[in-house]
């Protein structure tokens, strides 16, 4: 396996986009991909959208791990955006650039063209692309807030929002975080954020540091209320002090002898904090305890049948079992004793021949697990007989089923446990508001949920539950704390090489890992185990649940130890079969 030489950070901006909205400007934002094979892009990140802009300069960095014996191919795709829908398809393409990270890195800065999909330049667009090594991992938590801000609107107040750059070593300001918007105030207060401290000042705390308050318009002609300079030292200080700092606009001061300030900015919090990464906590102990969630409803077709999505062809493969293969493989990594528990829903099961929503498909709801992917296979092709197809297609029992390990993970002062929930389905959702409902409550645990879409149906329902284009709400308007679902549908992966689909689903897993973790203040296992904690082997967890081995299941769930992989009968085995 290549080792990972160092992280490095992109910061992105353009100039001269197209403008591809009628009475005002584009609404650009970029997408990051990376090449998973011939032609085969996976999408990793997005930056921010900015409102009625051409020279936009995106405050959301790129983080990519750089391999100096590997070509990494990279492209950077820039979007108008002006729905709400995560489909780039049904935006405005305002132009792309391909390159290597080796390019960039050798580089450091690199400007460039944009190109349209017909490899014409897109108008007069550029594109830059600057690259940071990353050697500090620390970060800073802020949050600010000001007080008499100058009135820059007619019939109203201000509309302020912030942007904080770093001073670059040949003296220019690149911009590490923009606020949100605060509406009609003139004493508004942002809420709070983190920056990584090499964003903002290089790890140096007596770097300078620029704060710029804009009365936000929106037409794009945002007007400056004012500005200062400062260093994350003076931010530390002020914070305790209660200190506050001028906001000059300069225009002003150069006009009016008795001019003293815009307003001032005053710092209510300002934190130093550690930054650990995803491999911080795998290599201290966390374990990832992997679910998978099958689709058994009758819209999949009779399994007979060569056009069913579940019928197992010569080869021994369908998408179902390619999409376990896929994702499963990988995961199964990081889970030490491989053991998996697999639930169907949407059938008629033995023997009353009810439809369930939440079945095990060895049919043993006190020992639900499969030994290895291999195992699930070979447990998915016996269950496929002994049920019947029905319907309909019900996500919220089955997300709710490990939600509870997950909330009783949850419950120990530990980076020990995370759970990952595969769902592989044909079409759409029946009970959206419930799953909602579902994902919101998730989105407070250590959870993630991974959504395949196989076959050709609408999956515009599972793209409105992927976070990405904006945050997730329930029925209520309850908002999810943070993105836990990635969906991709299986038929952008037929073709592409084997790795593609693990690679591009989970590709936000490390991100979601410690943001989690990292939201709760909890170190890796190795860095802080205190005497007064447990460890995972003896955590202690609500009375209807046990903690065999690593994994937390309900009493009816005991994870054996001594459960022996399933024979093949003869079958093929399905890594012997994958040759695509």
């Amino acid at each position: 396996m290549a080792q990972c030489v160092t992280k490095v950070e992109l910061s992105i901006s353009c100039e001269n986009l197209l403008n591809k909205d009628v009475g005002s400007k584009s609404d650009p934002l970029c997408v990051f991909f990376i090449s998973t094979g011939e032609n085969q892009w996976a999408e990793i990140d997005r930056t921010e959208q900015v409102k009625n802009c051409l020279a936009p300069k995106f405050s959301k960095k790129f983080l990519v791990d750089f391999y100096f014996e590997q070509i990494q191919k990279l492209k950077f795709g820039i979007y108008d955006i002006d729905n709400k829908t995560i489909d780039l398809k049904d935006d405005d393409f305002l132009g792309y650039f391909e390159c290597t990270l080796g390019q960039i890195v050798s580089s450091k800065k690199l400007m460039r063209p944009l190109l349209l999909e017909n490899k014409k330049l897109a108008g007069k667009g550029i594109i830059s692309i600057l690259a940071e090594e990353i050697k500090d991992n620390r970060a800073v938590n802020l949050q600010l807030q000001a007080q008499n801000l100058d009135k820059k609107d007619l019939f109203g107040k201000s509309d302020p929002y912030l942007e904080i750059s770093k001073q670059t070593q040949d003296g220019k300001w690149q911009i590490a975080h923009r606020t949100e918007v605060i509406k009609n105030n003139l004493n508004p207060s942002w809420k709070a954020f983190k920056v990584a401290l090499h964003s903002l000042c290089d790890g140096d705390l007596q770097r300078p540091v620029k704060v710029d308050c804009f009365d936000y318009d929106n037409d794009g002609s945002h007007d400056l209320i004012g500005s200062f300079e400062t260093t994350v030292a003076k931010f530390q200080e002020a914070s305790q002090s209660g200190a506050a700092f001028d906001c000059v606009n300069p225009k002003k001061k150069q006009k009016k002898k008795s001019y003293k300030n815009s307003g001032t900015v005053s710092i209510k919090t300002c934190e130093i904090v550690k930054d650990y990464s995803f491999l911080d906590y795998i290599m201290g102990g966390c374990q990832m305890n992997f679910t998978v969630g099958i689709d058994f409803t009758g819209s999949n077709g009779d399994p007979r049948s060569p056009n069913s999505l579940h019928y197992i062809n010569p080869n021994g493969l369908n998408e179902y079992l390619m999409a376990i293969w896929s994702v499963g493989m990988v995961v199964q990594d990081y889970d030490t004793d491989k053991m998996f528990p697999v639930l169907g829903f949407g059938a008629q099961i033995p023997p009353n021949w009810q439809v369930s929503h939440e079945f095990p498909i060895n049919f043993n709801p006190n020992n639900p697990f499969c030994s290895g992917v291999q195992g699930i296979v070979d447990t998915y092709r016996k269950c496929l007989p002994q049920i019947r197809l029905y319907g309909p297609t019900n996500f919220s029992p089955i997300i709710n089923h490990v939600a509870k390990f997950a909330a009783a993970a949850a419950q120990q002062p530990t980076a020990s446990q995370y759970y990952i929930l595969l769902i592989i389905t044909d079409g759409v959702i029946t009970d959206l508001d419930e799953t909602r409902q579902a994902i919101v409550n998730a989105s407070k645990l250590p959870l993630s949920l991974i959504i395949v879409g196989v076959g050709e149906a609408d999956f515009t329902a599972m793209e409105f539950l992927d976070g990405d284009d904006g945050v997730l709400r329930s029925l209520t308007g309850e908002t999810a704390v943070r993105d836990i679902v990635q969906f991709v549908p299986y038929r952008k992966f037929q073709n592409a090489a084997k790795e593609a689909l693990a690679q591009s689903v989970l590709a936000e897993v490390p991100r979601q890992v410690t943001c989690y973790f990292n939201m709760h203040k909890l170190s890796p296992l190795s860095k802080q185990m205190p005497s007064n904690v447990q460890t995972p082997s003896n955590v202690q967890t609500p009375s209807n649940v046990q903690t065999p081995s690593n994994v937390q299941t309900p009493s009816n769930e005991q994870k054996p130890s001594n459960v022996q992989k399933p024979a093949n009968d003869g079958e093929l085995n399905l890594e012997d079969c994958l040759d695509f």
